[in-house]
């Protein structure tokens, strides 16, 4: 199963592949948002995130909104590669299986 050796970890979590979902196909998208959207806590998101960023699969901005601080996220060239490539491995394990 060759497949296996190339299965990317940092994707193994469903909330990881669900905030590369949502940011491969934005340009970015909020913190808030990305939490209303997964419906997560604020810590349970940040710890992803910050996942995300070590592996520079995601990068943020910060700045204000008013008097607001807004933090937005964004998929990196590395992250959507990796992200295809991880896609690019289910799909193929799943023709292997079917």
């Amino acid at each position: 199963m060759e497949w296996l050796e190339k299965f990317n970890k940092v994707f193994e979590s469903k909330i990881r592949l669900g905030l590369m979902s949502v940011l491969v196909v934005n340009d970015s998208v909020s913190f808030n948002e990305l939490k209303d959207l997964l419906q997560l806590t604020d810590g349970n998101l940040a710890s992803h995130l910050k996942a995300l960023e070590e592996a520079k699969y995601v990068a943020f901005h910060k700045q204000f909104s008013g008097r607001k601080p807004l933090t937005t996220y964004k998929a990196t060239d590395l992250g959507q590669t990796a992200f295809a490539e991880h896609l690019q491995v289910l799909e193929n394990m799943i023709r292997e299986n079917l």
